[in-house]
């Protein structure tokens, strides 16, 4: 395994009524808590893919024995540590460069359909500072970065959880003369029309066969 490059993979522990929130207004706590863990069963099989250091970023902090029971022994995994959502991702990268590594993405559990092949694409590093995946909603579900090129300030000053995520953080990159790699638009889930598109562009996919997939299959009336 390569200690260069890492992804680290931000997860909150499946406790039912603390998950996806938004989208259990619509299809149910149980429902919800349910699809969560195969989103995740479903993007760490994706992310194990290739040769790079996997690190699971988990929130809350406690969680730290239920992520091990849930996931098994086999994963590095380190506790979200933060103010909010900008702190967490800081701190949680500023660590693993500490550790060694060199080049590092992260991303987020709401997008279990990402395919292998843009993970990849994210990391062409060579002519670019810093690499970024735009997300539907107005955020971003992809950050990544160079050791040297590290930006702890694009994570300041950001309204966590609104459409102005993406903008407001190119508007840094950009204050701060950076050439950055923009991967394609991608939907993550948060909401029940963001659960009905997710079926419905991978019906003929290899993701068909995901967990997520199978369980939408068996209760299409979530999604009708």
């Amino acid at each position: 395994m390569s200690p260069e490059q890492s992804i680290i993979l931000f997860v909150r522990f499946p406790e039912k009524g603390r998950v996806k929130t938004r989208l259990a207004k619509d299809i149910g706590e149980e429902n919800v808590w349910i699809l969560y863990k195969y989103f995740v069963l479903d993007l760490l099989e994706t992310v194990s893919q290739g040769n790079r250091a996997l690190k699971i970023c988990y929130s809350p902090p406690e969680a730290g024995g239920g992520m091990k029971d849930w996931l098994g022994s086999g994963h590095s995994y380190m506790p979200q540590c933060g103010r909010d959502l900008g702190e967490k991702m800081r701190n949680a990268i500023e660590e693993v460069f500490g550790q060694g590594c060199s080049e590092i993405i992260l991303i987020g559990s709401d997008i279990p359909d990402l395919p292998h092949a843009l993970i990849e694409s994210a990391y062409a590093f060579a002519r670019h500072d810093a690499v970024i995946g735009p997300s539907h909603d107005g955020g971003y579900y992809l950050i990544g970065f160079k050791k040297e090129t590290f930006l702890p300030e694009i994570f300041e000053g950001i309204a966590w959880g609104t459409e102005r995520v993406f903008g407001k953080t190119m508007e840094i990159f950009t204050d701060s003369k950076y050439n950055i790699r923009i991967l394609p638009l991608w939907q993550d889930v948060d909401r029940l029309a963001d659960l009905k598109a997710l079926y419905q562009r991978n019906i003929n996919t290899p993701f068909a066969v995901s967990r997520t997939m199978a369980y939408l299959s068996q209760n299409l009336d979530l999604i009708r």
